[in-house]
């Protein structure tokens, strides 16, 4: 493969890890209802099914407001959709991609996360301003002697 699909992959390696954390804490996974076999698998199956939609709402909220789906607040729609529904019941609203791209429900309830700062590179150099157009600057030896010369000597 090619170094910038290797690239790319490891970035979205925390994906699966997010998910399991959504499933858990926000969804409520944590904790069987049950003892059954039968009843485990049932709130298994429905959480993993209540989280799939979750995330196909969040991908249309993106589409509909064209934005990256990493910009959209899973966390952020769950709770939403407690607001959703008083919308609905008192006929403000009928669709919930719709409700949720309104600019006004965005802002309230803040389902777009902000961006963060880029990323900028560490530089380990102790004076960076003098060195960086030198050969020091990633602090290459400089002695020519190795070191079974000078043991030898």
């Amino acid at each position: 493969m090619p170094p910038y699909v290797v690239i790319d992959l490891y970035q979205k390696r925390w994906r699966i890890e997010d998910a399991f954390n959504v499933v858990k804490r926000l969804l409520g996974l944590s904790y069987l209802w049950t003892g059954s076999i039968n009843g485990i698998k049932l709130q298994i199956w429905a959480t993993w099914l209540f989280y799939a939609v979750l995330v196909d709402l969040c991908d249309a909220v993106a589409d509909e407001l064209s934005l990256p789906f990493d910009r959209i607040s899973l966390e952020m729609i769950y709770r939403g959709l407690y607001y959703f529904h008083g919308a609905s019941k008192r006929g403000e609203a009928q669709d919930p991609v719709k409700y949720f791209s309104n600019p006004d429900t965005v802002k309230c309830l803040g389902i777009v996360k902000r961006q963060r700062k880029p990323k900028k590179k560490l530089i380990i150099a102790p004076f960076p301003d003098k060195q960086r157009d030198s050969d020091q600057f990633f602090f290459q030896s400089t002695l020519k002697t190795s070191l079974t010369n000078g043991l030898q000597a």
